[in-house]
């Protein structure tokens, strides 16, 4: 067992380019951390410093509190599963998984049981003589996992294992992938820009941008009390709508209504209101503060309709809503009265972007 470490890690190209600033952050035994971002945001940077596949311009990695900074890649006792798979096609499944003990000169016998051990929990064992070209996708991924399983590492590294997979086999291959690693009991660093990927299988999730990371907690914070307006925009799907709002006494103005501002030490001018669209619901005839609007577009998400609401504004700039609302409504250019509960608002600040007041119910549908 094993903990990872990093403490400041940097690295730096060029004075302008810089894809990871002074990241520090653990991995327990068990655990399992996502490093989610847009592509460019120094993510998969940070799994290759892991790895020892680049050197940080500053900082230190550490498995099990031994410094691993300088060490080579082979030395570290760390397994890699790669977006690529990057199997040998000449050699077959067995081959394959095994590769990497008999590098490591491991006893025949030792290396056959844990092949074996390996191909029984990813389901390989009527596929160990074929080789990846008479394979699917899916397969190959399994044989890349049990390549990874074999090496009992201390540490397991994915990078976007998924990316080249159709979305129900994604489906399907991510199930197992959170069966497996629940019972390996070593620290797990999953990259991906895709965040159900990030919310479905992770125990935590590091948010990055341009090499830094935004917010660290677990899924669940990250989505109900996002630390800033970009961790807000790119967690969730449909995006929560970001308003930036004028301000006058203890209200804050959408359109031609107002919206009660939480206690706060100063108003401000100006201020990032934030609500994700399945907490904007349909107005009630008891129902007070009412938001009225027009549809302009609608969406058919399955389950329910995505729906976009120009407010009704004095002003010549257009506010746009967006609401989730039952698929059995059928909506097209109507009028629409939609509510804000307080409950569910986010307020940002306009010049940092960080969250300024966390909303005091958090949603339910994560």
């Amino acid at each position: 067992m094993a903990k990872l470490e990093l403490k400041n890690l940097n690295k730096t190209y060029t004075p302008k380019v810089i894809p990871v600033k002074d990241v520090s952050l653990s991995v327990e035994d068990g655990e399992f951390l996502t490093l989610l971002g847009p592509s460019g945001c120094g993510k998969s940077t940070i799994l290759r410093l892991i790895a020892g596949l680049e050197e940080p311009t500053r900082g230190q990695v550490l498995i099990g509190e031994r410094n691993v900074t300088g060490v080579r890649p082979g030395d570290r006792n760390i397994a890699m599963v790669f977006q690529s798979y990057a199997l040998y096609p000449h050699l077959t499944v067995y081959d394959n998984i095994a590769s990497g003990l008999k590098l490591k000169k491991t006893p025949s016998e030792e290396i056959k049981q844990r092949v074996a051990e390996a191909a029984n929990v990813l389901g390989l064992e009527e596929l160990m003589n074929r080789k990846p070209g008479q394979m699917s996708g899916g397969q190959r991924q399994r044989v890349a996992l049990a390549r990874a399983l074999v090496r009992r590492p201390d540490v397991f590294l994915l990078d976007e294992p998924l990316s080249n997979l159709d979305a129900l086999l994604r489906e399907r291959v991510r199930a197992e992938i959170k069966q497996l690693f629940a019972a390996q009991k070593v620290p797990v660093v999953y990259v991906t820009h895709d965040q159900t990927e990030a919310m479905t299988l992770s125990s935590k999730v590091a948010v990055l941008n341009k090499g830094d990371v935004q917010q660290l907690d677990a899924p669940e914070l990250i989505y109900n009390n996002p630390a800033n307006v970009f961790v807000a925009g790119f967690v969730g799907s449909p995006q929560m709508n970001l308003l930036t709002l004028s301000c006058q006494g203890n209200h804050a103005s959408l359109g031609n209504f107002k919206i009660p501002l939480p206690k706060m030490p100063t108003v401000p001018h100006n201020i990032v209101l934030g609500i994700r669209p399945e907490n904007v619901h349909l107005a009630k005839p008891e129902d007070t503060n009412i938001i009225k609007g027009r549809i302009f577009l609608v969406e058919n998400l399955g389950m329910h309709y995505l729906i976009s609401v120009r407010v009704d504004s004095s002003e010549k700039e257009e506010i746009i809503v967006r609401a989730l609302v039952p698929i059995q409504q059928k909506w097209s250019g109507e009028e629409i009265n939609l509510v804000l509960p307080n409950e569910s608002i986010h307020w940002f600040n306009v010049q940092t972007g960080d969250a300024m007041v966390k909303p005091s119910v958090a949603s339910q549908l994560v």
